[in-house]
């Protein structure tokens, strides 16, 4: 399998939903996507960390931000609930895409947001007021990237269905989580009760 890296990336930025059919149209093997998935993780963690080693925190940062391999863990976990959540919202809202759909897009995404994020770093770095500038635009533009992907991926007809499936998937399951936190005696301070 020949995949020319540079024009996939171009036509992600320029027309993510062609990407998108692109992406699905490999036919990657599920072992390559969970590969493909754990590897993104890596890559975001590894900037992450980077991002920490290079920068003063002005603000309180999470404790686990700081371990690796836990923000690795969160990150990776994260993601398998996510393409489960919004691969079943897409279902429930008329989507006829398959889970296996949903993945390949959805590490494609998390890959570039690796690189993005690499790139940032080092023009903010150099220049801050390019790279808070840039920061912006290349988080509003990955949104709209997201949304049309899992808007192909779910086999919906618009970005607009992209959206939906986020907002709906990330609502059930920060109520999915807060009755799970619940359940197990976590308070909203993160403390024992």
């Amino acid at each position: 399998m020949d995949i020319a890296l540079m024009p996939l990336i171009q036509t992600t930025l320029r027309q993510p939903r062609e990407a998108a059919e692109y992406i699905m149209s490999l036919g990657l093997k599920r072992d390559v996507l969970w590969t493909g998935l754990l590897l993104g993780a890596a890559l975001y963690a590894l900037v992450m960390q980077l991002m920490l080693y290079l920068s003063e925190p002005t603000i309180g940062i999470p404790s686990f931000a700081s371990r690796p391999l836990v923000l690795f863990v969160i990150v990776a976990g994260g993601l398998v609930v996510f393409v489960h959540a919004l691969h079943w919202v897409a279902r429930a809202l008329g989507g006829t895409g398959d889970l296996w759909d949903m993945l390949s897009v959805m590490v494609w995404l998390q890959i570039l947001r690796a690189v993005a994020q690499l790139a940032l770093l080092i023009i903010t770095l150099a220049l801050p007021l390019l790279g808070v500038l840039l920061t912006i635009v290349v988080g509003i533009w990955g949104l709209w990237i997201m949304f049309n992907f899992i808007a192909a991926a779910g086999r919906l007809p618009t970005a607009g269905h992209g959206i939906a499936v986020v907002v709906i998937a990330a609502v059930g399951l920060v109520l999915g989580l807060s009755i799970f936190l619940s359940l197990i005696g976590l308070s909203a301070q993160g403390v024992m009760s």
